[in-house]
C-alpha cells in the first residue's frame, strides 16, 4: 500500500472545541497559517469571495470509521456508503469545505461556513472558481435536505 505524508500548513481558531453537527453558519474561523509557511501563500487571496479548505480530522479515533451507516443514526434515514456522506469518520479523516472568505491580515484569513473545530490542521486552501462550479441543478436525495436543515 502506498503511504501518503501531509504537512499542515495552517491551523484553525475558532469557538468550537468538540464536534457538532449543526449550527455552523455563525461560526467565524481564524485560518492561521504554520510558522514554517511563507506568509506569500495568501498574497490576492482577498481577491476571492469564496476558498476550499482541504483539513484533516485529527480528532477521529482511527477505529471510528464504518463503511456504511444511518446518518446521524436517524432510522428514517437509508443506511448509506461512507461516500455518499459527508460525515467525518472517513476512512482518510480528510474532510473539504467551500466557505466565504471574510478578512485576509498578515497570515491570517477569517471565514464563514467552515465546519472545523478548533485546532484542526488545515491541509490545502484553493479558491473557487465560479468556472469549477456546476453548471446544471445539484441532484440530491431528500434526507440530505432534511439533514442539512440548521447545519449552516
Amino acid at each position: 500500500m502506498m503511504e501518503i505524508r501531509l504537512t499542515p500548513l495552517a491551523w484553525v481558531k475558532n469557538s468550537r472545541i468538540k464536534p457538532q453537527d449543526d449550527h455552523w453558519g455563525d461560526i467565524i474561523s481564524e485560518i492561521v497559517l504554520d510558522d514554517e509557511m511563507s506568509e506569500s501563500v495568501l498574497l490576492e487571496i482577498s481577491s476571492f469571495s469564496h476558498l476550499e479548505i482541504i483539513y484533516y480530522f485529527d480528532k477521529v479515533p482511527d477505529d471510528n470509521m464504518p463503511l456504511s451507516r444511518k446518518p446521524r443514526g436517524n432510522p428514517v434515514y437509508p443506511q448509506v456508503g461512507i461516500f455518499a456522506q459527508r460525515n467525518k469518520d472517513r476512512p482518510n479523516k480528510i474532510g473539504l469545505c467551500t466557505v466565504e472568505l471574510i478578512w485576509h491580515q498578515g497570515r491570517t484569513i477569517g471565514v464563514k461556513m467552515l465546519d472545523a473545530i478548533d485546532g484542526t490542521p488545515i491541509l490545502d486552501i484553493k479558491p473557487v472558481y465560479k468556472e469549477f462550479r456546476e453548471k446544471k441543478d445539484i441532484r440530491q436525495p431528500e434526507w440530505v435536505t432534511d439533514l442539512m436543515k440548521d447545519y449552516f
